[in-house]
């Protein structure tokens, strides 16, 4: 898949899960949430919650933090197809 297909897909997968009825699993939701930030280059450490949401938010960007943004993409749109149901 070309640079451009791949941006493609995954802001169709981003598309997917910001508009989905159903509610995905929170570990999910967490790797979701640590490949958006790489994907899109924006790992600042999350601040203004609840510090145990916090420190959840930087463990998942911890443990996915040795992927590169194309890495990242396809993770991302690999999890929601294999998890949401469209």
């Amino acid at each position: 898949m070309n640079s451009k297909m791949l941006q493609e897909a995954f802001m169709e997968s981003v598309s997917k899960v910001n508009s989905a009825k159903q509610a995905l699993a929170v570990d999910t939701m967490l790797k979701l949430y640590a490949l958006y930030k790489i994907a899109t280059n924006n790992q600042q450490h999350p601040s203004g919650e609840a510090p145990y949401i916090s420190a959840f938010k930087a463990n998942a960007l911890f443990q996915a933090k040795h992927l590169n943004q194309q890495q990242a993409m396809q993770q991302y749109i690999d999890i929601v197809k294999k998890e949401m149901v469209t």
